[in-house]
C-alpha cells in the first residue's frame, strides 16, 4: 500500500502563498537543514506520525472545491517526502491549481513533480558556496544549484527570494548572491527581510537590523532583475 503525505499542519486559506490565488497550505513535516532562521522548527521532525492524514485534507479539500484555488504544499521541505507526487496529483484530479514552496534540496524529487505544479516559491539562502553558513550543512549549495537550474529550465512560474540578515550576508555577498542569480537568467527575484518574531535564534533575533541592507545595495540589486521586490518586515 502506499504511503500517504506526512502532513504536519494546514492553513485553510491564505492569500499570499500562492500570488494572485487563494490557497490552501499543506505544510509537510521533514527538513534535513537547520536554518537559524526557521520559522517552522517544529516540522524539520519526520515524527512517525503527522499531524493529520492526508485523506482527512483530501476529504476536506473536496468541500473547498469552487472556494479555493489552488493548494500549496510547504514545509519542512515537501519535496522529502516520498508521497508529494501523488498527494500533489489528487490536488490537480480536483481542479485545484498546485503550488509549492521549497528549499531546494532534493533535485530528483523536484524534477518528477515539476510536471504537476503551476508555481513555485523558491528559496536561494545564499551564495552556493556558502551555504553551509546558512543550512549548517556541508555541501547543501550543491542541490540548491541543481534545483534552481531545474525550475528555471522548466518554464514554471516562480519567485526566486532570499531571507537576508546582516550575519549571515552581509551587503557585498547579497551584491554577489544577485549577480550569480541574474546570470542565470533568474527574473523575479525578492529580498525578504528577516523577521524575528518566532525566531529560535536568540543570536539572530537580537541583532538590530537598523540600515541593512543598505539603501544603495538594494538599489544595485533591484537594477539586475526585471522583477524585483524588497519586503521590508520592519523588523
Amino acid at each position: 500500500m502506499a504511503l500517504d503525505l506526512k502532513v504536519g499542519g494546514l492553513t485553510p486559506f491564505s492569500a499570499t502563498d500562492y500570488p494572485g490565488q487563494l490557497a490552501a497550505v499543506v505544510f509537510v513535516q521533514g527538513c534535513p537543514w537547520r536554518c537559524g532562521y526557521c520559522h517552522n522548527p517544529h516540522l524539520q521532525a519526520r515524527t512517525p506520525e503527522g499531524a493529520m492524514p492526508w485523506q482527512d485534507v483530501l476529504s476536506w479539500l473536496r468541500r473547498r472545491v469552487g472556494l479555493l484555488d489552488a493548494v500549496v504544499f510547504s514545509g519542512g521541505e515537501a519535496c522529502m517526502d516520498p508521497a508529494l507526487a501523488r498527494a500533489m496529483q489528487d490536488a490537480r484530479t480536483l481542479g485545484f491549481g498546485v503550488g509549492l514552496h521549497t528549499a531546494c534540496i532534493y533535485p530528483q524529487r523536484l524534477q518528477e513533480v515539476l510536471p504537476l505544479v503551476d508555481w513555485v516559491g523558491v528559496d536561494i539562502k545564499a551564495p552556493f558556496a556558502d551555504y553551509r553558513h546558512v543550512t549548517r550543512v556541508a555541501g547543501s549549495g550543491d542541490p540548491a544549484r541543481a534545483c534552481l537550474d531545474a525550475i528555471l529550465a522548466s518554464g514554471v512560474a516562480y519567485e526566486c527570494r532570499t531571507t537576508i540578515h546582516p550575519d549571515l550576508l552581509p551587503d557585498e555577498q547579497l551584491l554577489a548572491l544577485a549577480a550569480t542569480l541574474a546570470a542565470k537568467g533568474v527574473d523575479n527575484y525578492v529580498l525578504q527581510q528577516f523577521r524575528a518574531d518566532g525566531c529560535l535564534d536568540m543570536a539572530l533575533a537580537g541583532r538590530p537590523l537598523h540600515g541593512y541592507p543598505a539603501a544603495r545595495t538594494v538599489a544595485q540589486i533591484g537594477a539586475m532583475f526585471p522583477r524585483f521586490t524588497f519586503r521590508n518586515h520592519g523588523s
